[in-house]
């Protein structure tokens, strides 16, 4: 229901964007050249050289498309039913990662690579398919203008941290490979930057960071209720 909430409020803020898309075009240029100066592997090269693979781009759009929700969703379900106080944990740092992205995405409305001719990078989506989003980048209910940050990333590293939390077996440290291949599929396919990755594993840090010393204070508090928003969080 959380989930549910937080995509209707997604629906809601998703054309503010549309009447600034001029801004979303030059915080893309600004995006770029931060990179550059940071030193970040260009973009452009690493979507070059992966692309010189046979079906490469299928795939990373396969994934983008078709890992991002059910993956969190079946990392949830597994969660609520074999470990249900981090199932809690984890449904608030994503409803509160959620929330902070969502902000950001309207307080800077980012045009990914893919838009931007000037980058020289292909839109795989179009390339080869499947595609998330319309032709159109105005209509439909994703805000294409809300690259920074990846919720893409930052919930990929969310069911990774998740699952090694919960489990001892020395196998458990594969679940990073969900936030790696993310993000490079999300730099494959040409919507995100490094930078919105980035961003995403701050948001998600201090998300955990909140909901950890939220989680501290009530516990030395007992039998005293959570006021208003907080239940509905913990």
């Amino acid at each position: 229901m959380l989930i549910a909430s937080m995509m209707i409020v997604y629906r809601g803020v998703r054309h503010l964007a549309d009447g600034q898309l001029s801004l979303a075009f030059s915080h893309a240029n600004w995006v770029w050249e931060v990179e550059r100066a940071l030193r970040l592997p260009n973009e452009a090269a690493i979507q070059d050289w992966a692309l010189s693979w046979p079906s490469t781009a299928r795939l990373a759009n396969l994934y983008y498309v078709g890992v991002h929700f059910p993956g969190t969703l079946v990392a949830m379900v597994w969660l609520w039913i074999r470990h249900r106080p981090e199932y809690l944990r984890m449904r608030t740092e994503l409803f509160v990662l959620t929330g902070a992205a969502l902000v950001l995405h309207v307080l800077f409305p980012l045009a990914p690579p893919r838009l931007v001719t000037g980058f020289g990078m292909v839109d795989t989506m179009i390339l080869t398919g499947p595609s998330a989003y319309p032709d159109n980048t105005t209509t439909g209910v994703a805000n294409q203008f809300a690259a920074m940050p990846s919720l893409h990333v930052g919930w990929a590293l969310l069911v990774a941290v998740a699952l090694i939390r919960v489990t001892t077996s020395r196998w458990r440290w594969l679940a990073l490979l969900h936030p790696i291949l993310t993000i490079s599929v999300v730099v494959i396919t040409a919507n995100h930057y490094w930078l919105d990755g980035i961003v995403a594993a701050v948001l998600l840090l201090a998300a955990m960071r909140l909901v950890g010393a939220r989680s501290r204070y009530t516990s030395r508090v007992p039998g005293q209720p959570l006021p208003g928003f907080s239940r509905v969080l913990l």
